[in-house]
């Protein structure tokens, strides 16, 4: 499928398979945009996909509510003794940095983790970017620690880092859409690793939700 139709179908709040590189994670994941997620959306992450529902977020939004890196906030903590802060990882074995911040709940949210609780918290993020007043509202309508990891996107999408992050945050931005994005990667129960790029293809094909080469993706984004 094309580009074309994977923007399509972000708009209509559908699903679209995005794969990274066989150089990075070599993983395919499930994406649709954060301002339409329902618990549906949810469910089908989980029982479809399997690995973690994180939620990415564009650079300048995550500065207006002072987000940070987790591995920037670990390694900043004075809790955390010298020997202790040799475990947080500064770069993934594929050779780019983590780019997990704090999980968070919506207070409106019970435990959080349900399909309700956290297509409430990640529609509600998605919601957020368009206030005027984001930084206040984050503070008084979500908790920490929560369900939905938040993922920062580099400053510079693509041109910085080419991983799911960006990639879905960029595909957003070419639908018009909020730059804020439910992710998850999909994994394949019979072999316990990550589902190949050619059995999501064939996911795909079958479901009828188009499938986006990261490599295609950052040639775009060159040219434009």
């Amino acid at each position: 499928m094309t580009l074309d139709e994977a923007i399509s179908s972000l708009r209509r709040g559908e699903f679209v398979l995005l794969y990274d590189s066989g150089k990075r994670e070599n993983e395919v994941d499930m994406v649709v945009a954060a301002q339409f997620v329902t618990p549906e959306h949810i469910s089908r992450m989980r029982q479809n996909a399997g690995g973690l529902i994180c939620l990415a977020i564009e650079d300048s939004f995550a500065k207006s509510l002072n987000l940070q890196y987790m591995h920037n906030i670990l390694s900043q903590s004075g809790d955390i003794d010298s020997d202790s802060k040799k475990m947080i990882m500064g770069t993934a074995p594929y050779g780019d940095h983590p780019t997990f911040s704090i999980s968070i709940n919506h207070r409106k949210t019970y435990t959080g983790i349900t399909d309700k609780d956290r297509a409430l918290t990640i529609k509600e993020m998605a919601q957020l970017y368009h206030s005027d007043d984001a930084k206040n509202q984050f503070i008084t309508s979500f908790a920490t620690p929560g369900h939905v990891p938040l993922l920062l996107a580099s400053n510079g999408l693509l041109a910085k880092r080419q991983g799911h992050t960006e990639m879905s945050v960029y595909l957003a931005q070419l639908a018009n859409l909020t730059p804020v994005t439910a992710i998850c990667e999909m994994m394949d129960g019979q072999t316990y690793s990550a589902l190949t790029p050619e059995k999501a293809q064939k996911f795909a094909k079958e479901y009828a939700i188009p499938f986006i080469d990261g490599k295609e993706l950052l040639e775009f984004s060159k040219v434009r």
